[in-house]
């Protein structure tokens, strides 16, 4: 597909198959993703693949229960080091830019989804405490989008 018909195709998908994914979709998706613009080309973000369904489950009680996130087969969480961007740009950079860049690198991934024949959502109602507690991450980093695939 062309970058506009992959644009007007992009649904938030909330169903999901019962049917496994090809291992290589994963790794197609987050290559995408690191070709995001960031500011600095820093790419101060971080991605975690879930397939196992006790984290799944743990995200879906971070995300005010919405139980499609459970039933996706991956699902990719999208986290932020502030401190990277502060690095180069201070406040800045650690309150808005690493931001701005999760964000860009979102959208990569969902338009790689759906060239894919693949659908996702865009997940960003969670509690960020329980969320960064369930995937047990640093303190510095943020958990900033749960993608279901």
């Amino acid at each position: 597909m062309k970058i506009p018909e992959i644009i007007k195709n992009r649904r938030s998908i909330r169903s999901f198959l019962d049917k496994e994914l090809p291992e290589e979709i994963s790794k197609t998706l987050i290559e995408a993703a690191c070709l995001a613009p960031s500011a600095g080309n820093l790419q101060p973000w971080e991605f975690i693949i879930l397939k196992e369904e006790e984290t799944k489950k743990k995200l879906v009680e971070a995300a005010y229960g919405q139980e499609f996130i459970s039933e996706a087969k991956i699902v990719i969480v999208v986290c932020a080091n502030p401190n990277s961007s502060a690095a180069r740009y201070g406040t800045r950079g650690s309150s808005l830019y690493c931001l701005q860049d999760t964000a860009a690198a979102v959208q990569n991934i969902l338009l790689t989804a759906t060239d894919n024949g693949l659908g996702g959502c865009w997940v960003g109602a969670f509690d960020e405490k329980k969320a960064s507690e369930a995937l047990k991450l640093p303190r510095e980093i943020r958990p900033v989008a749960i993608i279901p695939i």
